[in-house]
């Protein structure tokens, strides 16, 4: 594995020698460098310290793993690949994702999810294991969202004015969430049958990768928020 000590270097050469250093690379010392890993693929790529901004935007294709925090828009318009975080993100991950996943240990700021699309076979996946920020999902018009709450306590594990927008793809969030306030244009439902089935592997992967235990993840309720057949939101922003 080839090792790049990023402790002196701007973005731009820090990038540069990722994309000169081989299949397999390690960051250390990563202080805020921002796009790291932009636009990169075929490449596996580990990082110690705290990635800045827009880490892994445009991904398709590359594996990142952070030991650690990451900053705002977290796989901003990614398309392929994944992104592992050992810690919690700031807000708007997953800008615009329209494949690939992101597996976030912790807790998601503002807009996680915003704007998220499926694209022809691809459905992305951003799974958050604490709690999220205010407008989760806004305007998500595919994937999937799952947001799990552990160590919430007695918080909601969501913010304010989640799913606003929302004309496509599917929200999990663990919990029966009647504390939560939902738009009228989305459906609230129990997960069961074949939506808690989808949703136990998305827990045997995360559970796989952090290190938790599956069966007390799923030893809980789970809800499932998709958008309403007759939503007006489609009409807004999906051509007939």
């Amino acid at each position: 594995m080839h090792t790049i000590d990023a402790r002196a270097l701007d973005f731009q050469a820090l990038n540069q020698q990722l994309r000169e250093g081989g299949d397999a690379c390690a960051i250390i010392n990563c202080c805020g460098q921002r796009f790291i890993a932009a636009g990169m693929a075929g490449k596996s790529i580990t990082i110690d310290g705290v990635p800045g901004n827009a880490l892994g935007a445009y991904l398709n294709g590359a594996s990142v793993t952070v030991r650690g925090n990451a900053q705002d828009a977290v796989g901003d318009t990614m398309n392929e690949g994944e992104i592992i975080v050992h810690g919690g993100i700031g807000d708007a991950a997953g800008y615009a994702m329209r494949g690939g996943r992101i597996l976030i240990r912790d807790g998601a700021g503002y807009r996680a999810g915003i704007h998220m699309k499926a694209y022809k076979d691809k459905v992305p996946l951003m799974v958050i294991g604490g709690t999220a920020g205010s407008f989760l999902g806004e305007y998500q018009a595919g994937g999937v969202i799952v947001v799990l709450g552990l160590n919430a306590g007695d918080r909601p594990i969501v913010g304010n004015f989640p799913c606003t927008g929302m004309h496509g793809g599917k929200l999990f969030l663990r919990g029966r969430c009647e504390n939560i306030r939902f738009p009228g244009q989305v459906r609230v439902a129990p997960a069961d049958g074949d939506a808690l089935a989808e949703v136990e592997r998305y827990v045997e992967d995360y559970c796989a990768r952090f290190g938790y235990d599956k069966a007390h993840v799923m030893d809980a309720p789970f809800t499932v928020v998709t958008p309403d057949s007759k939503n007006p939101y489609k009409q807004m922003y999906v051509a007939n």
